[in-house]
């Protein structure tokens, strides 16, 4: 009982912190963007819902049960639903970062992107920590359809790209979660500075062997 208590606390602790640091450096605004973690028991701990990144309480986090029901803690997100259908969809998920930072937006919302691999391989950090990234259609906030939608794109790649709307993305830890969604935003401002010069991304072969690292 103890430990868990203990794994539970650092959780917490850790999700406050994470999300201060996100926001102090005004990778998110106001009261958006969201943060989960999953406990090894299952459970999960989230950001509220209408909460500012940089002024988490730990103790009001939002916490689920096993079955993806809200059993404690302030009422979760109403984008509860995409970090559970990322879960989902990866199993070895520890935590998920959803975010709505300036350059990153900025790229899902340009015309001439690939849906498929929307950022190209510009520096070995980004295909190392973030590497395929296919752009979700939009939807309307609170939309059912974006679930099933992430959810479809999720398999194939542990972070995605909500057209005119953010990144989300998971990784094995929350660390892991926050460095991949910071290599995202720094790899989409990279892209914005470029865009319209011919650049030198990454060969396919030197890609691969950045992956199979």
């Amino acid at each position: 009982m103890t430990g868990t208590l203990s794994e539970e606390t650092k959780l917490r602790d850790q999700i406050a912190a994470v999300g201060k640091s996100i926001f102090d450096r005004r990778l998110t605004f106001g009261s958006t963007g969201n943060i989960s973690a999953r406990l090894s028991d299952g459970r999960l701990l989230m950001t509220p819902t209408n909460a500012s990144l940089g002024a988490l309480d730990p103790a009001r986090l939002s916490l689920f049960d096993t079955d993806g029901a809200h059993v404690a803690g302030d009422k979760p997100t109403k984008e509860a639903f995409l970090h559970q259908c990322m879960y989902c969809a990866r199993g070895e998920a520890g935590a998920v970062v959803h975010i709505h930072s300036t350059h990153s937006v900025a790229v899902s919302i340009l015309a001439d992107v690939n849906p498929e691999d929307v950022l190209p391989p510009l520096t070995a950090y980004y295909v190392m920590r973030v590497g395929k990234l296919p752009l979700v259609p939009y939807f309307a906030p609170g939309d059912a359809a974006l679930a099933r939608a992430v959810e479809d794109r999720a398999g194939a790649s542990h972070a995605v790209l909500l057209a005119n709307h953010g990144p989300v993305v998971a990784g094995k830890t929350l660390t892991e979660a926050q460095y991949a969604t910071e290599e995202l935003e720094e790899t989409a401002r990279l892209h914005l500075m470029l865009h319209g010069r011919d650049i030198r991304p990454l060969t396919p072969e030197q890609a691969a062997a950045l992956k199979g690292r």
